[in-house]
């Protein structure tokens, strides 16, 4: 049963009923860590009830497009993280991956022109010849640049394409998703950021949380839908 997981030894994050069929699939490795992804079997099985049969999600994945950040995927162990886009343009079905409250991976509706809008956290960056730079971000995707961006800042995408239409910076008064902690799920607005702590306010409430839980999100609206 390697392509297979117990369902109870199923990562916390996944939103899916524990009792059930004893296995599950298992997602192929990717962008996204283990713990940050679901297999798209799972999504288009247990989530979005599109199918209940693992044969019947092949089926669908053969017959229909599915598309993940606007490429089609065939793969029904291909591993779906946090902010990818789900599309599937003949049912004229559109989501995005983000957490709930609880910190599980949950789909939310979005409207159809956001299906290949995307927002990704520079986690990491590689300094090239000729004044170029690499960035990687938090989906595994890199992307070529001369733009200037910091670490743990946010690219406003167009997928698939990976052009940059904006870039978002983690400064105070601009608006922070929590990915981890006791508050993951939830949105916020950043104070201030000092001796390795990140401040917060999240409804009326003081949050102090790691800088590296925070995920930049917009100014003083979100720049995509992450309800719905």
């Amino acid at each position: 049963m390697k392509n297979h997981l117990k369902r109870l030894a199923a990562p916390r994050m996944w939103f899916i009923k524990r009792k059930g069929t004893k296995y599950i699939v298992k997602p192929n490795p990717g962008g996204h860590p283990f713990q940050m992804g679901l297999p798209l079997a799972l999504i288009l099985r247990d989530i979005l009830h599109l199918a209940h049969t693992g044969v019947e999600v092949k089926k669908i994945l053969h017959n229909n497009e599915v598309l993940v950040d606007g490429i089609r995927r065939r793969d029904n162990r291909f591993i779906v993280g946090l902010f990818d886009t789900v599309s599937l343009p003949n049912l004229k079905l559109y989501y995005r991956v983000v957490l709930d409250v609880k910190g599980r991976l949950f789909l939310c509706k979005i409207p159809p022109s956001e299906q290949n809008l995307k927002i990704g956290k520079v986690i990491g960056k590689t300094v090239l010849s000729k004044g170029k730079i690499q960035l990687h971000l938090h989906d595994g995707r890199n992307i070529i640049s001369t733009t200037k961006v910091d670490i743990g800042e946010s690219l406003l995408l167009t997928v698939p394409s990976q052009e940059i239409k904006e870039v978002v910076s983690l400064r105070p008064g601009n608006l922070v998703f929590l990915t981890q902690g006791k508050h993951s799920g939830e949105i916020g607005t950043l104070k201030e950021i000092k001796e390795g702590l990140a401040i917060c306010e999240m409804e009326g409430q003081t949050v102090e949380t790691s800088p590296s839980h925070l995920f930049v999100i917009g100014e003083k609206k979100e720049k995509i839908t992450l309800s719905g």
